[in-house]
């Protein structure tokens, strides 16, 4: 029985390529450095699943940044600002695609479907002249092939990456995508050619789009694209794989009728109803990759559930045919448990991180050919049983609580308009207020002292006078560029979900269980592993202080239940929304104490924060959050926000759509910004606007920060005068 890996994580569990990729950034190595890194995971990589029997391992699957700007680099997809001039793509063109430069800003980044991934949003329009300028997928088949491993090149199917792009500036919003098909096809084509020439004998396709709703000319460009791919792939078997989510009837009958492909993979984890279309219409001769090992989370696989499953799959597609595999490609799961000693035994023994699941995925396929290691299935049993039955699980009290909520619960009880009158009369902020959403940078001096505080070697005290002492600075700062509402910078929180997870009960946290999030920004994620409380106040202390040290009004930094909820890995237990509910009423705990230290309700003004997603989808519901202030990205997205607004959404709550990129080191000029947040004024109300960045300073420089903000509170000043001198 055979084994495969969608993919796999990039980073190395020591994080190799983020420090990597930062010194290359900084010009502190080269780009030999760079790739000599890069080739050393890669083959680390493939030699373990190797090593663990895995028959179908993936190669193209290790990026710089992210894959679909990698696909965009091999379709020759540069946007026309960054002056490139053919040949093959190199480091300066794709990372300033992927993070601007000097003189141009970088693409837009958004999530990758519902995951803490990130990709770059390709720019396209009728103009675009694609070519063949990147040979990576090539390259890096060959480079595994010399290690003595035959991998399945794993690409972003042409259909999903027209799909996931948006018309360049300038192109029409209702340019039709999908009519490029026919300009990327002939480059896919020269890719398959020479990977066939090089031996290659499967190729991947991931059209994880297919699990969206999709309309019935979107169905159908799948089979065009595989019907005009039929001949280039002969000779070679195609393997298009799903995941994320359930896949419609109609889309399972497109995908599985699809001329030239050999073989599906489907998310089988999180895709009951796509478990009952496989069994009812599966074709008969086709290989099922069976995605039975969550790829999303870290808990320990179910072996027994999942090999009753794969024995009743097993009697309609056959025994030759069916493979197991992952759910979707590792990369969104930690690496390997091998590295943690802050877990303990009990709590370790009910994960799997990615090596883990190589293995677990391994011994399924050995179990499935009847060699059951039944030692380690015994295990993996002892495990669940332990994890079910714990008291550390389960707390009474909290599910009472979250049981009790009735929907009255779940909206405040005054009006956003009056609230905001009451908010104004206290707060007495100008026109155009301008903030920023939380973060500081994270210097080199404030990551060692805490460092430092949880190793021991510095006492409580000298913690709390370090970074009570940069919480001054950020404050002096902010008075100095004049800022209008503040923030302390969260010099004490190193990853906010982090910061408050430490506080709450049922969380447990790694030494080592890095994610990447985009490029080379890793994150922790903590583990919710039971119910959730908070034991105590958790911001209360900081947030006075900051307050007692300006007469200006200072944001109490709070993360919210669903950010909380959605970058950490959640229990699998108990659906979402109930542990989501259990996190919401810890919040509600903290608001209730930063209340009792004299903040009254009406008067509380709540920002809430949103960034790198499809907003114009969800705008509904993001007003029905009934959030006194949001502040969201917009300037990466060149504006996109604005368009709901344009097309007649009112919104009645204050809001900031952001005036600049964060995750870029470019520094926008005061006139650029005062032209943005004039467009801003042309369909947003001047009194309900704010003027902010797009998301937190943490990632940038002081040198980068600064300047940033002066621009912008200078622009936002200038068209205070301007809309003053106008009445």
């Amino acid at each position: 029985m055979a084994s495969h890996i969608v993919g796999y994580p990039r980073m190395g569990p020591k994080r190799e390529l983020k420090f990597a990729l930062e010194s290359f950034w900084d010009g502190k190595s080269s780009a030999e450095d760079l790739q000599t890194v890069a080739v050393d995971l890669r083959s680390s990589i493939w030699k373990q699943m190797a090593a663990a029997g895995i028959k179908y391992i993936p190669s193209n699957t290790f990026s710089y940044y992210d894959q679909v700007l990698d696909t965009t680099t091999m379709l020759g997809a540069v946007p026309p600002r960054y002056n490139w001039n053919g040949g093959e793509i190199g480091f300066d063109t794709y990372f300033s695609m992927a993070r601007g430069n000097a003189s141009v800003p970088a693409m837009e980044m958004t999530k990758w479907f519902d995951t803490n991934y990130h990709y770059i949003v390709p720019e396209l329009g009728p103009e675009v002249s694609f070519s063949y300028a990147s040979h990576k997928a090539v390259n890096e088949y060959k480079e595994a092939k010399a290690l003595g491993v035959d991998t399945v090149p794993v690409f972003v199917g042409p259909v999903s990456y027209l799909l996931l792009s948006k018309p360049a500036k300038g192109v029409e919003k209702t340019f039709d995508l999908l009519s490029l098909l026919d300009k990327i096809l002939p480059i896919y084509k020269e890719v398959i050619a020479e990977l066939k020439a090089a031996g290659a004998t499967w190729i991947q396709f991931d059209e994880a789009t297919l699990v969206k709703d999709l309309e019935a000319h979107q169905l159908q460009a799948f089979t065009k694209a595989y019907t005009a791919l039929e001949s280039a792939c002969s000779g070679v078997n195609v393997l298009v794989a799903t995941y994320f989510a359930d896949i419609s009837a109609d889309a399972f009958k497109v995908l599985t009728t699809l001329p030239g492909v050999t073989g599906y993979t489907f998310d089988l984890v999180r895709g009951e109803k796509t478990l009952d279309l496989v069994k009812t219409s599966f074709p008969s001769g086709k290989y099922l990759f069976a995605g039975v090992v969550d790829g999303r989370n870290i808990w320990a696989n179910d072996l027994a559930g999942s090999l009753s499953v794969l024995e009743s799959l097993e009697t309609i597609v056959g025994k030759d045919k069916l493979v197991v595999s992952t759910s979707s490609s590792l990369q969104h799961t930690a690496v390997d448990l091998v590295n943690e000693t802050k877990l303990d035994d009990e709590i370790k023994s009910w994960l799997a991180f990615a090596a883990q699941k190589v293995v677990e995925v391994g011994a399924l396929a050995k179990a499935l050919a009847g060699q059951k290691d039944e030692a380690f299935f015994a295990t993996n049993a002892a495990a669940l049983a332990s994890r079910k039955c714990s008291p550390r699980v389960n707390n009474e009290s909290v599910q009472k609580a979250a049981a009790a909520l009735r929907g009255s619960d779940h909206r405040r009880s005054t009006n956003v308009s009056a609230r905001l009158d009451a908010q104004q009369k206290k707060l007495n902020l100008p026109i155009l207020p301008t903030t920023t959403i939380g973060s500081f940078p994270q210097t080199i001096e404030l990551r060692r002292v805490r460092r430092e505080y949880k190793a021991k070697k510095i006492s409580e005290e000298e913690y709390v006078k370090a970074i009570k002492e940069e919480i001054f600075k950020v404050v002096q700062l902010q008075e100095e560029l004049d800022i209008d509402v503040l923030v302390h910078g969260e010099p004490e929180r190193n990853d906010m979900v982090e910061y408050f997870g430490e506080q709450l009960s049922g969380f447990a946290f790694t030494a080592n269980g890095w994610v990447q999030s985009y490029g080379s920004r890793c994150v922790k994620p903590p583990i919710i592993y039971g119910d959730v409380s908070r034991p105590k106040a958790m911001t209360v202390f900081w947030s006075t202080m900051a307050q007692e040290m300006t007469k200006r009004p200072m944001k109490g930094m709070l993360t919210g239940p669903v950010t909380i909820l959605n970058w950490s890995f959640v229990r699998n237990d108990q659906p979402r929304f109930e542990t989501c509910y259990q996190i919401a009423l810890a919040i509600k705990d903290e608001v209730e104490d930063l209340e009792k230290a004299g903040i009254t309700q009406d008067t509380t003004q709540i920002h809430t924060h949103m960034c790198y997603s499809n907003f114009n989808d969800i705008i509904h519901s993001i007003i029905n959050m009934d959030a006194d202030v949001i502040t969201i990205e917009n300037s990466r997205s060149d504006e996109k926000l604005l368009s709901v607004f344009r097309e007649g959404v009112k919104y009645g709550a204050g809001i900031g759509p952001g005036v600049y990129d964060i995750h870029s080191p470019r520094i926008p000029s005061t006139e650029e910004i005062h032209d943005r947040i004039n467009k801003m004024l042309a369909v947003l109300e001047t009194n309900i606007l704010w003027v902010n960045p797009d998301c937190g300073l943490k990632t940038r420089k002081y040198g980068e920060v600064k300047p940033a903000l002066e621009n912008m509170v200078s622009a936002a000043k200038k068209l205070r005068a301007a809309l003053a001198s106008a009445k």
